[in-house]
């Protein structure tokens, strides 16, 4: 294992909506014996709401706040010594504060699905208020992917296996 993941052992997922996020990180954690945080689903047991109402409601700066706190504490707890995998909601790492505590505490890996793949497993879903229009949809992909590409590590979604993007993960140059 890297020394920086000995010293501040967490492991960061990003990407876009639907890359994987939650499904590969609790995975991961178990096979690492770490555990496993969930920002997005966090934020909503916080607020009592769901994320589709925090924006409607409050909206997204406001969220984006309740985000930032939530990788704070996170990034506290790992630089602490306790070893944990954490999914992160699709905009996080844009914010500039959230990249640099990420990166300081931590390894950042990018979980890079296809635009198609991504859209065909958020269709159907209700609560994610940035995937109501297809057409948004596809340019926040786009607008977002640099950002991602700035993490340390990027891994390829290839497939609805979730072991298969965690095997990926463990064949990086960390462990």
């Amino acid at each position: 294992m890297i020394l920086k993941l000995v010293r501040t052992p967490g492991i960061y997922l990003v990407g876009f909506m639907g890359s994987g996020k939650t499904t590969v990180g609790r995975l991961l954690a178990d096979r690492l014996g770490w555990d496993f945080a969930d920002l997005d689903a966090e934020i909503e047991a916080a607020q009592h709401s769901t994320i589709a109402q925090i924006f409607e409601e409050r909206g997204e700066g406001y969220f984006r706040q309740l985000e930032t706190e939530a990788i704070r504490k996170h990034t506290q707890m790992v630089r602490a010594g306790q070893p944990m995998v954490i999914a992160l909601g699709g905009g996080a790492v844009l914010r500039e504060e959230n990249f640099e505590l990420l990166e300081d505490h931590g390894v950042t890996v990018w979980l890079d699905c296809p635009l198609d793949l991504a859209r065909q497993r958020v269709e159907r879903e209700t609560h994610r208020p940035l995937a109501r229009d297809p057409e948004r949809f596809a340019a926040l992909y786009e607008l977002r992917r640099p950002g991602y590409a700035r993490a340390a590590y990027r891994v390829e979604v290839r497939s609805n296996d979730p072991a298969e993007t965690v095997a990926a993960i463990e064949a990086l140059p960390i462990f």
